[in-house]
């Protein structure tokens, strides 16, 4: 642990410092950076100017770090900000509104009509405030979306100082957000110029699914995203009606229809993936493609199982996501990575499947990594944004601990994550937000529920 300060500290002797100069100190008994195997015990993080700035024991931190606040977190546990990387965060607004129902039936006809009537820029930013707060609460600092009027997610989470990548959304149909496919291109470069040089919004194209989106936008989608060097975030392979459709109607499976096409490469982000071939993981391992999982939207909807066993050994990059809080119900990372890492033991009969130290890293680096982002955060690393999660491992829940990680992915709740910091704002402390208005967002939340139950779609 020490040469992490020490080499930050060396960088500094030039300037003949007897200290490091610091904006904020956390003490806390465990620091769990991830790009490493390493639990840190008694560590401290300093940051400055939203970047971590070095990461020491506690008594080379108090000795040598001045900082103008400091924070001792005792029995909590720092961890890098969680990545949900797959969301539609304005459904939080229709969490509950059609559950126990098929993925097919649930779209066709409950949520897209419902989208049909509902959904315009006063209902996007409710609802992204709303997911934002219950993202922050759980711990996730940045987020993956795939929705309608993506400038509003946007500007919802920069208000809010959470990092987010908001989708430039294709589909074939019309919708309240555009009417044609020339017409959601145009919105896409408008909102892509919006964020472009943006510290924490950044975009990437999200044509919806195969299914719902032609060949011609789908090549267009690979043109565009290569030029302006942006992932392609799309749902695949995420029933096996979807599989049969696609062989009835196009005589090929859809991630057969997108390699024709051009789309699987390192900046593809396929999510779900639960029904795949060994022929096509292969395809995926060469290519380089990213896969985002999402085990409790899968279940939910009974879609299938992603082999994320399958996957990692082939050296595929896999992260996690939620899915929306529509079909989840919640946008709880922390009960991902738990689901994600029991599931994978239940469906390989193998109880060293899935450790909980590769699910935390699916939660962060591998999410980072996927979203290109993995050179600004995903980890507790000195240089790197301090997106940084403080989890309270003292209560009964999660006593007494042996093994942090542990800890965190099997036994910690949300509710137990204290305080969060993105690019070193503190966005949570002690559980209360300090940059959403929690008792506003509610009652939108509730305006909006009844307004849909007294005007149902």
């Amino acid at each position: 642990a020490a040469p992490r300060f020490a080499v930050f500290y060396a960088a500094n002797r030039k300037q003949r410092q007897r200290f490091v100069q610091a904006d904020l100190l956390i003490h806390a008994d465990w620091v769990i950076p991830v790009d490493s195997p390493d639990v840190l015990e008694q560590h401290s993080i300093a940051i400055a100017d939203g970047r971590i700035k070095a990461i020491a024991p506690r008594m080379e931190a108090q000795s040598q770090i001045d900082a103008r606040e400091s924070v001792t977190l005792s029995g909590h546990a720092l961890i890098p900000g969680l990545i949900n990387a797959h969301t539609h965060s304005p459904m939080t607004l229709f969490r509950g509104l059609a559950d126990d129902i098929p993925l097919m039936s649930w779209l066709n006809d409950h949520i897209w009509p419902a989208e049909a009537r509902w959904v315009h820029e006063e209902f996007i930013a409710d609802g992204s405030r709303l997911a934002i707060a219950e993202m922050i609460r759980s711990g996730t600092t940045c987020f993956n979306d795939m929705y309608f009027f993506a400038d509003v997610t946007g500007r919802v989470a920069a208000q809010a100082g959470m990092r987010a990548v908001v989708g430039l959304i294709v589909i074939d149909f019309a919708s309240a957000w555009a009417n044609d496919a020339d017409c959601y291109f145009d919105r896409a470069i408008t909102v892509h110029d919006q964020f472009r040089n943006h510290p924490l919004v950044c975009t990437a194209f999200a044509p919806h699914a195969p299914y719902s989106v032609s060949d011609a936008p789908l090549r267009r989608v690979g043109v565009l995203a290569n030029e302006l060097e942006l992932p392609v975030h799309i749902h695949v392979h995420e029933t096996a009606a979807e599989i049969r459709g696609s062989l009835e109607q196009t005589g090929q499976r859809p991630i057969e229809r997108l390699r024709r096409l051009d789309l699987i490469n390192p900046a593809l982000m396929a999510v779900h993936m639960t029904q795949l071939e060994t022929a096509e993981i292969e395809l995926f391992a060469a290519s380089g493609a990213q896969v985002v999982h999402c085990p409790e939207s899968n279940l939910k909807l009974a879609s299938g199982h992603c082999p994320v066993g399958q996957l990692m050994e082939a050296g595929i990059n896999v992260a996690l996501g939620t899915d929306g809080a529509a079909s989840n119900n919640d946008l709880d990372m922390l009960g991902e990575m738990q689901s994600a890492a029991l599931q994978a033991k239940g469906m390989g009969a193998d109880a060293c499947a899935l450790p909980a130290e590769q699910a935390l890293r699916m939660a962060t680096l591998n999410g980072a990594r996927a979203l290109g982002m993995d050179h600004e955060t995903g980890s507790l690393t000195v240089g790197k944004s301090a997106d940084i999660v403080a989890i309270d491992l003292s209560q009964p829940e999660t006593q007494p601990v042996f093994h942090p990680v542990s800890q965190i992915v099997y036994a910690a709740g949300r509710e137990q994550v204290r305080h969060v910091w993105i690019a070193g704002r503190q966005v949570l402390h002690n559980r209360a937000l300090t940059t959403i208005d929690l008792k506003q967002t509610l009652q939108r939340a509730a305006v909006w529920r009844d307004r849909i139950l007294n005007d149902p779609a």
